[in-house]
């Protein structure tokens, strides 16, 4: 005898209740008429998509999600339907999921692990649960768990306690690099160590700075992995198990892994395609200087979006190099996109002479500097208002986080794209989509990297070299590392204590920056949430 389970890995729309439960109906009426599934399998909070944040704290929002709950016990026939949903009992609230057969719901399980770090904060919503769930699919004992509950030990051994021969596990795991490895490995450990195979299904799409990567899977009782789908992608994906002696995963295909710059590339892309879709842009606007930050951001509004969709706009100044401007044209000449010159000269003359009197006797410095990256903010950000279309920013982490940036200048925009990326990974990156179709020239991987707001300018008149910038932030934003534990892997103790003062000094920035992708173990923002003002 075999089970069947279709893994429905899609991408959701926060808030969408009605739309959500919709795609739960027509994936679910696709696996039980082409699949012949026993059951399919949804995500974590299914019905509200992952994280609703504050929307939790509408009651309306419950009332929506009892009634799509009641829509598909209505239509949905012949096939057992697992999904998560918030469940209002008693005047709590939980992170639920459900198995619903035949117009009934058949089971519920309520998570018992909430995570409460990072970008999580389910406590704020959710009480926990304290029980395990099981329930019979063609007399196969199967037990519920959801998303954080995988990673402790608790909720897989009750599950074996109370006689489960399967576990399911729904997620919304979102992504940052080396996290899919990690995911393998410890359900391995709990297959093994509690004598159960596990179905594991996560969400996919991005969420304002949230990716979900999908690379749903399932691992054997011996913790062998048996079968996994695809990355960045939706995907119906059916399994079947030998049931009748013992519970067998049938071995399927494998999708590989990406590796590491790949995995960070498609993120950036699949982030930036359903920020501006989701939200109803016609598409993305974005400044292209003949730099590496704007290149690549230029490729992966491309990839996400087509062409056709995206305008670059070059506004070169009296200090741009006639060779980015050449760059910078025939990156948008690769890529096919529509775009424009808009020299910022006549601008930036007019803000000087209006200033003159203000600024009498005072010596240049970096205000003429910055309002250079002003005046481009104020062109690009009309564009953006006049054709509907997202402005797109093109700063990297590394900037962000000493604040090598200019509030309402080159931080102006809607979304940012690699505002997770440090320097030294957009390169690597730029050279990753190189290799796919080379369309950032060569001369702009190998040039100094300039802001090119005054003669002669290089990143490195202001910042220590990026190969030395990057590992420092690194221990300091994201390890939390002190000055004493940076100094004493081999760092400069000076230069070390400069980038700590930047990063702290500039949270004021950080805090007025559009929302951008996570990539990395720490981000900015929601991940890393300091005061601005603070003695420590």
């Amino acid at each position: 005898m075999t089970l069947r389970i279709s893994l429905a890995q899609i991408n959701l729309l926060i808030g969408d209740v009605f739309g959500n439960a919709t795609r739960v109906i027509e994936a679910a009426c696709r696996a039980r008429d082409e699949q012949r599934a026993d059951a399919v399998v949804f995500p974590e909070l299914t019905l509200t998509g992952y994280p609703p944040e504050d929307l939790l704290l509408r009651p309306e929002l419950v009332q929506r999600v009892e009634r799509e709950l009641a829509r598909i016990r209505d239509v949905v026939k012949d096939i057992d339907v697992v999904l998560g949903y918030p469940r209002a009992l008693q005047g709590k609230l939980y992170n639920a999921a459900g198995v619903i057969r035949n117009g009934k719901m058949l089971a519920e399980y309520h998570k018992q692990f909430l995570p409460n770090y990072s970008v999580f904060d389910e406590k704020r919503y959710f009480e926990q649960g304290h029980e395990p769930c099981v329930f019979e699919i063609s007399g196969v004992t199967v037990a519920l768990t959801v998303c954080e509950d995988i990673w402790e030990e608790i909720p897989a051994s009750q599950a074996a306690a109370a006689g489960a021969r399967l576990l399911v596990n729904i997620n919304a795991s979102p992504y940052h690099y080396g996290k899919s490895p990690e995911r393998l490995k410890l359900l391995q450990r709990r297959a093994r160590d509690n004598g159960l195979a596990i179905v594991y299904v996560n969400l996919v799409g991005g969420q304002d700075e949230l990716v979900f990567d999908g690379g749903s899977f399932v691992v054997n009782t011996a913790g062998e992995l048996t079968q996994r789908c695809q990355y960045f992608a939706e995907t119906l994906m059916l399994v079947e198990i030998d049931i009748e002696d013992g519970i067998t995963p049938r071995p399927a295909e494998i999708v590989p892994e990406p590796g590491e710059d790949e995995s960070v590339y498609r993120a950036l892309v699949l982030g930036v395609r359903d920020y501006v879709n989701k939200n109803g842009f016609k598409g993305a606007v974005l400044g292209l200087s003949g730099g590496i930050d704007s290149a690549l951001t230029l490729a992966i509004a491309v990839d996400a979006l087509g062409a056709d969709r995206v305008k670059a706009v070059m506004m070169p100044s009296r200090h741009t190099a006639e060779m980015s401007n050449e760059d910078a044209l025939a990156e948008a000449q690769a890529l096919g996109v529509q775009h424009r010159v808009i020299p910022i000269e006549p601008a930036y003359k007019s803000f000087l002479d209006m200033l003159a009197p203000e600024f009498a006797e005072l010596p240049q410095d970096v205000t003429e500097e910055n309002i250079q990256a002003r005046c481009r903010g104020v062109i690009l950000m009309a564009i953006s208002n006049k054709k509907g279309k997202i402005l797109l920013t093109t700063g990297n982490k590394s900037e962000m986080a000493v604040g090598y940036t200019t509030l309402y200048g080159d931080m102006a925009g809607g979304f940012a794209p690699i505002r997770d990326v440090p320097k030294t990974l957009v390169y690597r990156l730029a050279n990753y989509r190189n290799g796919i179709s080379r369309v950032i020239p060569e001369r702009v991987l190998q040039r100094a990297p300039s802001a090119e707001l005054a003669p002669d300018q290089a990143d490195s008149d202001s910042l220590p070299p990026y190969e030395i910038l990057d590992p420092i932030l690194l221990r300091y934003v994201e390890l939390d590392q002190s000055l004493e534990q940076i100094v004493a892997v081999g760092f400069d103790e000076a230069m070390v204590q400069r980038v700590i003062g930047l990063v702290d000094r500039n949270e004021y920035k950080r805090r007025q920056a559009p929302p951008g992708i996570k990539i990395t173990r720490r981000a900015f923002g929601r991940d890393r949430r300091y005061p601005i003002t603070t003695g420590y």
